[in-house]
């Protein structure tokens, strides 16, 4: 088994990545900032983006207890851990608090600007 497919591992990185509460994330997504940030899936002009799609996953895997997470789980735990940091690392310079960089993070469980 790789290092990224260690579901210990890859759940210590997820925790990590994710720094929003669950009700907070919830709360987040129903926001129209939320909702009109990201990518659609072609062919899904004007639906749920897939970031949003990924937030309201997040919500239920950080619900759940971690004896009941599945392989599919894993997955998607690892999926918003390279979205995570691979969208901080291209963070705009100056203030964004209300960018479309920082809301398409949360829509992805993490808020930058959490210390």
């Amino acid at each position: 088994m790789s290092r990224a497919e260690d579901p210990q591992q890859t759940y210590r990185e997820f925790t990590d990545a994710v720094n929003m509460k669950p009700g907070e994330l919830s709360r987040w997504l129903e926001t129209e900032e939320s909702k009109h940030v990201g990518w659609h899936k072609k062919g899904t002009a004007g639906g749920e983006s897939v970031g949003h799609d990924s937030g309201r996953r997040i919500v239920d895997l950080l619900r759940r207890k971690r004896a009941d997470l599945t392989a599919a789980d894993y997955k998607h735990m690892r999926k918003v851990i390279g979205y995570v940091h691979r969208h901080l690392a291209q963070r705009p310079s100056g203030d964004v608090r209300d960018t479309r960089w920082r809301w398409s993070l949360m829509n992805w469980g993490h808020d930058p600007l959490k210390g």
